[in-house]
């Protein structure tokens, strides 16, 4: 009976035209009622609160018992203004007073933070001389240098007393003024220009560069012409930078590794009032002059003498050599330390042809300033030694003093492995998790377009003795 009565409502419903299940009352939907996206729900317009005013929002004063159970809230205080550290303007009492001497000798020292720093950092060392880079050595073009840079680096050089004939700038690492391909020689000039223009305005007397090289693309008799080209067409557009050109070591189609190629160069010079020479040590040894004795210096000099002239000599580079006399490769070494030894330096320092004029370490530091600090004292005791001594140079003196030289290499070496400690107990803690070897690529990476110059020109390890201070 129960199923009869069922069947009997669905075919009524049926008849009707509602669906099977459709709850009583409830009109079902047509094809007409169905929008175009029947699923996707209208957007609630805003609507006002219609809430009683007893639920709605309303802000109403505590009451006595509620103002006396309340907790005040810590009122906030104002941040403070972060204030940036300020550092006391270094001042020439600030460092020990430097030995007087008639032979200067300084570093090539820092001009990270303004190229006024350098005067700072050579005073630290107790420099009686110095050499800097005046933009970065590693790039064609630099930001220009500022009137304040410039006015703070004048002041500065007035107030610690140095003289700008024993400063001596070193070029850019890029220059390649002996190179036979027009464009590329072209932008090695505008660089080498611009360097003089700086040293011009900061008051310098000199420009101490590397000469180039012929890249394997032409004679070194071609790439020497186009290199004193240059020298001209410098001095014309400049007024009075003194171009100092540095003797090289030998290695590969490096131009100035003889004297006979400098003389050369300054042959084909017009204004040879405006061209110098700076001689490097180890750049001698390896091109195959022995310095290392008295006799194989004088006969040394008597060779510049004799081939370009000692009027020339404008400054030098003190440095030891790693390798071994002729080897053609420029491989500095800390005073003492090298190939040369300590009695060739006592020589050079006893030599009253090398007063007066900068004489700069470009050594390597390990990046401790206080490496410098200490052979600057030892070339400075040297020179005592040898200006007491009436500056005989006999091999057998050098035996008589055998314990003072001694003495003098042990605090180099002894400075030396301090640091060398210390920054391998430090590099340990601070490298632990870093990618070293990326970063180090990354700070290397250089334009292809120049690295076939600039390492034919520049195959020298002054380049990274010197970087490590610099920048």
């Amino acid at each position: 009976m129960v199923q009869t009565r069922r069947a009997t409502q669905q075919s009524q419903l049926a008849a009707k035209g509602e669906p099977k299940h459709q709850p009583a009352g409830v009109k079902p939907l047509t094809k007409g009622d169905h929008t175009t996206r029947p699923f996707k729900r209208a957007k609630k317009e805003h609507q006002p609160d219609e809430r009683p005013p007893s639920e709605s929002a309303v802000v109403t004063e505590p009451n006595d018992l509620e103002q006396n159970n309340a907790v005040a809230s810590p009122t906030k205080q104002p941040r403070k203004a972060r204030q940036k550290k300020t550092h006391a303007i270094p001042k020439p009492s600030d460092f020990a007073p430097r030995v007087s001497s008639a032979w200067k000798v300084g570093a090539h020292v820092s001009a990270a933070g303004g190229i006024e720093n350098t005067i700072v950092n050579a005073a630290r060392v107790r420099a009686n001389a110095f050499a800097l880079f005046v933009k970065s050595q590693r790039k064609w073009s630099s930001p220009p240098l500022t009137d304040e840079n410039v006015a703070s680096f004048k002041a500065r050089m007035n107030e610690f007393g140095y003289d700008p004939k024993y400063i001596l700038p070193h070029g850019s690492y890029l220059v390649n003024l002996g190179n036979p391909d027009e464009a590329k020689r072209e932008k090695s000039y505008e660089c080498f220009l611009d360097d003089l223009r700086r040293c011009e305005r900061l008051g310098l007397m000199f420009y101490n560069f590397h000469p180039g090289s012929t890249v394997g693309n032409a004679t070194k008799e071609e790439s020497i012409s186009l290199i004193a080209q240059s020298l001209n067409r410098v001095h014309k557009d400049t007024s009075s930078v003194i171009t100092v050109i540095e003797n090289m070591s030998g290695a590969k189609n490096i131009i100035g590794s003889q004297f006979t190629e400098l003389r050369d160069i300054i042959e084909q010079v017009d204004d040879k009032s405006r061209v110098g020479v700076c001689l490097d040590t180890c750049h001698l040894y390896a091109a195959g002059y022995d310095i290392s004795t008295k006799a194989g210096w004088d006969e040394t000099m008597a060779t510049f003498d004799e081939q370009v002239g000692l009027s020339y000599l404008r400054g030098m580079h003190l440095n030891d050599s790693k390798t071994p006399l002729g080897s053609k490769k420029d491989r500095h070494e800390n005073i003492g330390l090298g190939m040369l030894k300590l009695p060739a330096f006592l020589t050079i320092l006893s030599d009253p042809r090398v007063q007066n004029i900068p004489l700069i370490l470009e050594t390597p530091t390990f990046e401790a300033m206080e490496v410098w600090e200490c052979e600057i004292k030892v070339l400075n005791a040297l020179s005592e030694v040898g200006a007491t001594s009436g500056a005989s140079g006999e091999e057998e003196n050098f035996a008589e003093r055998e314990d003072i030289l001694n003495d003098m290499v042990g605090d180099i070496r002894s400075v030396i492995r301090e640091y060398r400690d210390h920054k391998e107990k430090v590099g340990k803690k601070s490298t632990s998790g870093r990618n070293t070897s990326k970063s180090k690529a990354r700070t290397r990476k250089r334009d292809a377009t120049d690295v076939e110059e600039e390492d034919e020109a520049n195959s020298s390890d002054d380049a990274r003795s010197c970087m490590e201070h610099s920048e």
